[in-house]
C-alpha cells in the first residue's frame, strides 16, 4: 500500500475525534492555569491582608494614618502592576486576612469537609444572633478550597456568623457554586431557613458538614423564596400561573428546592377506578430515593390540603414506585401557614408530608427573622 492510499484511508470521523480530544486536553490545561491563578491571588490577597493589619493595628487613633497609608499604596501598586490595587481593594483584602486569620496560607486539594472594613457586613438574621459560638477547632478548616476563586472569599468575607460562614463555604465548594449562586443563597439566608427544628448540634454540624440529605425533612427549608418566577406578590394571580412561572424557570427552580432533585412531572395525572387526579409537580430526589409530589396553593393552609396530599402520597406509591424506592413524599407549597390546622392533622406525626410558606419576593432581614421564629414557635407547638 502507497502513501496515496494510506492517505485516502484516515476519514473525516478520524480527524473529528482527534481534534475533539486534543480539544479535551487543552481545555483542561487552560482550565488548570486559571485555578492555579486564582488560588495563587487567594494566597496572595490573604498575605498583603496579613501585613496590612500587622502595619495598620493600633485601633481608631491610627485610622487617619492607616487611611493616608492605604492611599500611598494603592498610587504605588497601580503604577507597578496596573489596575487591581485600589484603595477598595486593599481594605478587602485587609478584611479577607481579619476574617480569616487562623487559616493557613495553603490550598486544599480536597473537599473542606473532608481534609473589617467599613462596607456593611451580611448580617445573621436575629433569629441567629445567639449561633455564634465558638465551632470545634479540630473541626476547622485550615486552608483554602482549590476550587473557589478570591470573588468566591471576597463573598464570604461579608458574611459575619462564623457558623454560617463555614456552611456557605464547604456548600460553594461542594456544589460548585458560581459567584453568583453564592450570593443569592447567602442573601435569601438558606442557613437559616434549613435550621428548622435544629439545636446547637445541629448548627454545628452544618457548619462542620455542609448540609448532608439523610432523611426527607433535611431537605425541607421554609420559607422557600421565589422571588425569580417574576410574579407580582401584589396582584392577584391563579395556583397555574405559579406553576407556569415555575416552568418556565425550572433551574431556578430545582436550585431553591435543594440537592438531589431533578424534575419529572407537571400536572401528573393519578388514576383509581374511574376517578383523576392531577399534582401539580412531581420530582425524584436522587439522594433520597424518593419522588416528591408538590401542591401549590394560593392560599391558606386547609384540612382539605393536607388530606387531599396525603391521598396522593399513598396512590403514588401504590401505582408509580418499583423497589427500589423509598416512600413518596409529599410538599404542600402554601402562600400562609395555618398553625392550628398543622398541629391537629396528620402532618403532626407524619414524616411523608410536610408544609412550608413560598414567598414570591427577596425578603428582607426583618421579614425573614419574623417567619423564622414564627416557624420555630410552630415546630415546638407540634412537638409539644
Amino acid at each position: 500500500m502507497n502513501k496515496k492510499e494510506q492517505s485516502a484511508m484516515i476519514t473525516l470521523p478520524d480527524v473529528e475525534k482527534l481534534f475533539d480530544k486534543i480539544v479535551s486536553i487543552l481545555e483542561q490545561a487552560r482550565s488548570n492555569v486559571v485555578r492555579v491563578v486564582n488560588n495563587n491571588m487567594v494566597i496572595a490577597y490573604w498575605l498583603i491582608g496579613k501585613s496590612l493589619v500587622e502595619e495598620l493595628q493600633g485601633g481608631e487613633e491610627r485610622a487617619e494614618y492607616g487611611k493616608k497609608i492605604i492611599e500611598e499604596l494603592s498610587g504605588n501598586l497601580n503604577k507597578k502592576y496596573g489596575k487591581g490595587f485600589s484603595t477598595t481593594n486593599l481594605w478587602y483584602f485587609r478584611q479577607f486576612y481579619l476574617v480569616y486569620s487562623d487559616r493557613k496560607p495553603v490550598i486544599l486539594h480536597t473537599l473542606c469537609g473532608e481534609s473589617k472594613t467599613d462596607e456593611k457586613l451580611h448580617k445573621p438574621c436575629g433569629v441567629l444572633e445567639d449561633m455564634n459560638f465558638a465551632v470545634d477547632k479540630n473541626s476547622l478548616i485550615e486552608g483554602f478550597s482549590s476550587t473557589l476563586s478570591w470573588s468566591h472569599y471576597r463573598t464570604l468575607s461579608k458574611v459575619e456568623n462564623i457558623n454560617e460562614r463555614l456552611f456557605y463555604e464547604i456548600e460553594a465548594e461542594k456544589e460548585r457554586w458560581s459567584v453568583q449562586v453564592l450570593e443569592r443563597q447567602i442573601h435569601s439566608f438558606l442557613f437559616a431557613r434549613l435550621l428548622k427544628s435544629k439545636n446547637k448540634s445541629g448548627v454545628l454540624e452544618l457548619a462542620k458538614k455542609g448540609q448532608e440529605i439523610q432523611k426527607p425533612e433535611d431537605t425541607i427549608k421554609n420559607p422557600y423564596v421565589l422571588d425569580f418566577l417574576g410574579l407580582n406578590h401584589s396582584k392577584e394571580f391563579l395556583e397555574s400561573d405559579i406553576e407556569q412561572a415555575i416552568i418556565d424557570n425550572l433551574q431556578s427552580f430545582i436550585l431553591e428546592l435543594g440537592k438531589g432533585f431533578a424534575f419529572v412531572a407537571r400536572q401528573k395525572r393519578l388514576q383509581y377506578d374511574d376517578e383523576f387526579f392531577y399534582v401539580d409537580l412531581v420530582f425524584y430526589n436522587c439522594i433520597l430515593k424518593c419522588y416528591l409530589l408538590i401542591d401549590l396553593k394560593i392560599g391558606k393552609l386547609t384540612h382539605k390540603d393536607i388530606g387531599q396530599m396525603d391521598s396522593y402520597v399513598r396512590m403514588y406509591d401504590d401505582l408509580f414506585t418499583v423497589d427500589d424506592d423509598n416512600p413518596t413524599i409529599g410538599l404542600i407549597l402554601c402562600a400562609e401557614n395555618n398553625e392550628t390546622v398543622a398541629k391537629y392533622s396528620v402532618l403532626q406525626d407524619s414524616k411523608k408530608l410536610f408544609v412550608a410558606k413560598y414567598m414570591l419576593y427577596l425578603p428582607t432581614e426583618e421579614e425573614l427573622k419574623q417567619e423564622l421564629v414564627k416557624e420555630l414557635n410552630e415546630f415546638k407547638g407540634m412537638a409539644e
